[in-house]
């Protein structure tokens, strides 16, 4: 049988939308199988008579640094894909859904928990969310696999465990290989049984190849916008929808020590906030080094000029920059100015010249391209 998957990556490199990466192939191939495995094992009549449930097939998990191609490879396949029933999705808006679905079984009552998941007993929300997820799809493919919260963490287990019994395919995309996912987490320890059993049911493929498609769109449009006028503001909102590709920005929330930071303008590993939002709210260290560790390229819009009169927006900005410089973390600024000229004089202003050659550092070249 011939693949649609690989027809439609080679048509795109004639038609010079991609072009030849041996980095892709092992990802391509994997995916391939993977197309092969689920277009071949149809459920056999015996099986629906004794109400079997469908064998899950062996997923796939493409890791490596950002830009590499695994996100259009993920695309490529879900297109092609002869599967009625998937799903295309961030794994942290999949995750958010999962906890929603837990609080609303242990809250609903009966008439509640039967309208919206069919059954009523137990007092495990997992069953009940598994078969709920099941039931609408039989492929599940995420982008950004990336577990950074306890919450998250204790569940995976148990949740995707329930879900491979109920026939479930899995395919991800990943910055991380599964062995460091919770890296250094809270009772890490009681997340290990997860990753053997990810391992267990997908093919682990690295994505690692030399060049970083997402660093020549940075390095064509720039990082620094400056001034804020309309031809600036048209430029920084292209390279977002560039940066986005074919994602839609579903938003992200992030939890931090039991609040949550809710971000719209975001999918995966992108974020797109104002100044305002990050810097004139009443947000601290732990805040900006949780934003860091979860999006690997912030878009920072309408970065003012900055007076005394704003000193601590202007300390909360310190602090926002440092954690991302230190996190490797690529920004792209749209401002009022350059970064020497943001804070030129009055109380703080000494303070603020290491941001601002932190910020000039951050724009170069050498700096972009060292983000792993």
């Amino acid at each position: 049988m011939s693949s649609a998957l690989q027809t439609a990556y080679e048509a795109r490199i004639r038609d010079g939308r991609l072009r030849p990466d041996d980095a892709q192939a092992a990802g391509l191939e994997a995916l391939i199988r993977l197309e092969a495995d689920l277009a071949g094992a149809p459920r056999s009549p015996l099986s629906r008579i004794l109400g079997r449930r469908p064998e899950a097939a062996r997923g796939v998990y493409l890791w490596g640094p950002v830009g590499r191609g695994k996100s259009m490879l993920m695309d490529l396949f879900f297109e092609t894909v002869p599967v009625e029933r998937k799903r295309r999705t961030h794994f942290h808006v999949f995750m958010r859904e999962v906890h929603d679905l837990i609080g609303a079984w242990r809250s609903g009552d009966a008439a509640a928990r039967r309208a919206r998941f069919g059954q009523v007993r137990g007092d495990d929300p997992v069953p009940p969310i598994a078969d709920q997820v099941a039931r609408g799809a039989s492929l599940i493919c995420f982008d950004e696999f990336q577990v950074t919260d306890i919450a998250d963490a204790m569940i995976l287990g148990r949740l995707f465990e329930a879900l491979f019994a109920r026939g479930v395919t899995l395919a991800a995309t990943s910055n991380r290989r599964p062995d460091d996912l919770y890296r250094d987490g809270i009772n890490r320890q009681l997340f290990l049984p997860f990753i053997d059993l990810l391992k267990s049911r997908v093919e682990v493929v690295s994505v690692a190849g030399l060049h970083d498609y997402r660093l020549d769109r940075l390095r064509a449009a720039g990082t620094w916008f400056s001034p804020i006028d309309p031809d600036n503001r048209r430029t920084f909102a292209a390279l977002w929808r560039d940066m986005l590709g074919t994602e839609a920005a579903a938003g992200e929330s992030i939890e931090v020590m039991g609040r949550r930071l809710d971000f719209p303008d975001a999918a995966g590993g992108l974020v797109r906030a104002s100044f305002s939002r990050l810097c004139d709210a009443a947000l601290g260290p732990n805040d900006y080094l949780a934003l860091a560790e979860r999006f690997h390229t912030v878009f920072l819009e309408d970065l003012p000029r900055l007076t005394p009169d704003r000193r601590e927006a202007a300390r909360r900005f310190v602090t926002l920059i440092d954690a991302l410089y230190e996190a490797r973390t690529r920004v792209i600024v749209l401002a009022e100015a350059e970064p020497v000229r943001l804070y030129p004089a009055g109380d703080g202003a000494f303070e603020f010249e290491r941001t601002a050659s932190r910020l000039q550092e951050m724009r170069s070249a050498d700096w972009l391209a060292d983000r792993s």
